[in-house]
């Protein structure tokens, strides 16, 4: 094989392409306004009055600040495989968890609090517990009741907010409790947000490489009926990619709540979804489901998340960003339609016949 196939049909190409084009972007920009082209590359050490001595860079924000798309990628990326669907509930979820957890620590009906009513530890797992019901709950539709995947996690996607603000009181619940604002703060110099989301990619990845478990939900995503007849049990595979997708969501929203110190049911997780979504499309993982790499989505949720801070570098709203990223799934969309693959291997075949 030339290296141009094996380039060709290495399964990181478009996301690894991607985050390059993302970065060129940067450094283009900073050289036209005069700042040092690699600035984006740069990373320091610097002194601050509450964390003492942590990293600093816009790599490091990017990293940081994509904790949560990264986190929600892993989940997304076992639906996706498992259901050939989508989890729209994932940014709801978050927010109710968040809010769980934060009415736990806080005490229902307080608006504010410094000490905690309960150990931070069940206020962790209150918002551990609400993602698996949640989860739970989305993965009966789509296993058990055979309702299509988006219709299915479009109920928690209107009410889980809703719920959350019940739980809350119509309130924003703050807890300003150092050791409930240290998981969305810093471990020494690194951001500990970064440090859950290894622990998670690094758990997920030992279970899927020493287990079977990845193998059986991309059968199960292939053809359903087909690993049902081969002894698997494909309602409950389904069933565990939406649970364990809820779980992430949780600890997705443990880490945005903790970086605000609160639970603002209005904003925590507030078009997340998409990116997440996105993230797996961007990772070239087939949104039809079955055979998925995970290191792809997880590159393309920092893709995302660059994306989104070279777009507020450009000067581009917050308001506008998301037309921006709907331009990048209709290119990503039309670049993995069949179609369109065709399209390319019909002009690559005819280009090599006439030697060009």
């Amino acid at each position: 094989m030339s290296t141009w196939k094996k380039i060709k049909s290495w399964p990181l190409l478009l996301p690894v392409v991607a985050l390059i084009l993302v970065m060129a972007v940067n450094i283009i920009h900073d050289a036209a306004t005069g700042v040092n082209p690699l600035s984006f590359f740069s990373i320091s050490l610097r002194e601050t009055t509450t964390n003492g001595t942590i990293l600093y860079g816009r790599l490091i924000d990017v990293i940081n600040r994509g904790s949560e798309i990264a986190i929600l990628a892993i989940g997304m990326t076992l639906v996706v495989s498992a259901s050939a669907g989508t989890d729209i509930s994932v940014g709801s979820v978050m927010s109710l968890c968040a809010s769980a957890m934060c009415v736990t620590l806080a005490g229902y009906g307080v608006s504010s609090t410094t000490t905690l009513a309960k150990p931070l530890v069940i206020g962790l797992l209150a918002a551990i517990l609400m993602g698996i019901v949640c989860g739970a709950f989305n993965g009966t539709l789509v296993a058990h009741l055979s309702i299509q995947p988006m219709v299915a996690t479009l109920i928690l996607y209107s009410a889980a907010r809703a719920i959350g603000l019940l739980l809350c009181n119509d309130l924003i619940v703050y807890v300003r409790n150092p050791s409930f604002a240290f998981i969305g703060s810093f471990l020494g110099p690194i951001p500990t947000p970064i440090v859950i989301t290894a622990i998670c990619i690094a758990i997920v990845s030992v279970v899927l490489k020493k287990t079977a478990l990845g193998m059986y939900i991309q059968s199960v995503g292939i053809n359903a009926r087909a690993s049902r007849i081969a002894g698997l049990n494909s309602k409950l595979l389904i069933f565990l990619a939406y649970t364990l997708c809820g779980v992430f969501a949780s600890i997705a929203g443990i880490v945005a709540s903790s970086r605000i110190t609160s639970a603002d049911s209005n904003n925590i997780g507030l078009y997340l979804e998409m990116d997440a979504i996105l993230s797996v499309a961007l990772g070239g993982n087939s949104l039809g489901g079955g055979k998925f790499n995970l290191a792809g989505s997880i590159i393309g949720a920092y893709t995302i998340q660059a994306i989104t801070t070279t777009l507020y570098a450009l000067g581009v709203s917050s308001i506008q960003a998301p037309v921006y990223k709907a331009v990048i799934v209709i290119i990503i969309v039309v670049i993995e339609a069949p179609p369109f693959k065709a399209f390319l291997k019909r002009h690559s075949a005819a280009f090599a016949s006439k030697g060009v």
